[in-house]
């Protein structure tokens, strides 16, 4: 295992052999590997993973979204085709404490490497597999990518403008957080590996993690509420809880509770609202939603977004610019917090977000640039007790294929 620089971090020690592709998994062991695991991303000959065509924007060669989901990782290149190949990865996970794929279930029991081959090779494994749809059920062959899942989920049919077709929420949301929910799994399993020596087989899925997105919709229509569509951000539990138009632009106002309903209408000058028997609660505010709603953006309609929000500040209503991606970038809180990171050697064209925890305890993020296709194969398979000649025989013969020149930067 290969030195890791500022090594205290809770995940040291702990090595992921990643054969996962496009966006959830590489998300997944992305996170695991800034919490100081060696992760060994295995690719395909050729193209490696798929998302390394993801573009444009490419910056010199590197498509933008494969380096915001690979960060410190390393990569080897094997054909799994091929049986040297496959036997190379088996001794990979050999050495391996969590091995994550991707891949269809019939192709993994052909490859032999599905999850019972290879638990008893090495009954201590924490084997992930994440797909669309899960590993059973009747669809659980078929492929998913986000916007199927959010498809899926019904969480388009709740996103979108008032009275407009459903939406799909413009980012990777389902492989994102499905890439949460893999590390969370996984770490859970790593702790009790520690203590006792045992394997898991996780199964992550975009639907569920999508259907988890929709439990507070879900649970809502189930007790009654009428079936929900696209609202343009305000049909919610909560009211008031949308965006506004004020003199110049969109803010958001979030009112969670009775006192903060009434500290807002104060603010507002719209204390008879405040003083209305039949608003103050929210249930009685969702009924009259209409109505609050047009008196409340006639208010806000006669001052600027900056002049809004400092009074919102002022009386703790939570309240936001709906800004554009050109503002968050150089918002005070996220450049304070040091949510962008510039990936090493890219001259500041290529960013990617940190992980969105913070441990006192490594304060200092690991932040090493994505690895170029196969830069680690070579010096892996010399790690696995290849001898020179036996690896270079493996590239002879198409089985492992080595970058040509190493890592081109570190942190």
């Amino acid at each position: 295992m290969s030195a890791r620089p500022n090594s205290d971090r809770p995940l040291d020690g702990v090595r992921v052999i990643d054969l996962t592709t496009s966006y959830a998994g590489p998300t997944a062991s992305m996170y695991l590997a800034d919490l100081g695991a060696t992760v060994i991303k295995v690719e395909r000959p050729g193209g490696g993973d798929d998302a390394r065509g993801w573009g444009p924007p490419f910056v010199d060669g590197t498509s933008a979204w494969f380096a915001t989901a690979n960060r410190n990782k390393e990569s080897v290149v094997l054909d799994l085709g091929q049986e040297p190949g496959r036997d190379a990865l088996r001794r990979l996970v050999e050495s391996a404490d969590v091995f994550m794929q991707n891949m269809n279930p019939s192709k993994l029991q052909r490859l032999g490497i599905d999850a019972e081959s290879l638990l008893a090779r090495r009954p201590s494994l924490v084997y992930c597999a994440m797909s669309g749809f899960g590993l059973d059920g009747p669809d659980s062959h078929l492929p998913g990518y986000d916007l199927v899942a959010q498809a899926r989920s019904g969480l388009m049919s709740v996103t979108g403008e008032l009275g407009r077709a459903p939406q799909r929420v413009s980012t990777a949301l389902s492989d994102v957080v499905t890439g949460m929910c893999a590390a969370i799994a996984i770490s859970a399993a790593l702790v009790r590996q520690a203590r006792r020596g045992t394997g898991e087989i996780i199964d992550v899925s975009l639907l569920d993690t999508d259907l988890a997105l929709m439990a507070p919709r879900i649970g809502a229509f189930h007790a009654g509420d009428p079936e929900p569509a696209p609202s343009g951000g305000t049909d919610s539990v909560l009211a008031v809880y949308q965006p506004f138009q004020t003199a110049d632009r969109v803010i958001v106002i979030a009112i969670g509770n009775d006192a903060m309903w009434q500290r807002f209408c104060a603010a507002t000058g719209l204390e008879d609202l405040g003083a209305d028997p039949d608003l103050r609660d929210n249930s009685g505010r969702r009924a009259h939603r209409t109505r609050i709603t047009e008196r409340i953006g006639q208010v806000l309609a006669t001052r600027k977004a900056t002049d809004w929000l400092a009074v919102m500040e002022a009386v703790s209503v939570p309240a936001a610019m709906v800004q554009s991606l050109s503002e968050v970038i150089e918002d005070p809180q996220v450049v304070a917090r040091g949510a962008l990171m510039e990936v090493p050697g890219s001259n500041g064209t290529l960013v990617t977000v940190r992980s969105p925890f913070r441990l006192r305890t490594s304060m200092d993020p690991r932040n090493e640039r994505f690895p170029a296709l196969g830069a680690d194969t070579e010096r892996v398979l010399l790690e696995l007790g290849y001898t020179p000649d036996e690896a270079a025989e493996l590239a002879r013969r198409g089985s492992a294929t080595a970058a040509p020149s190493a890592r081109e930067a570190t942190s």
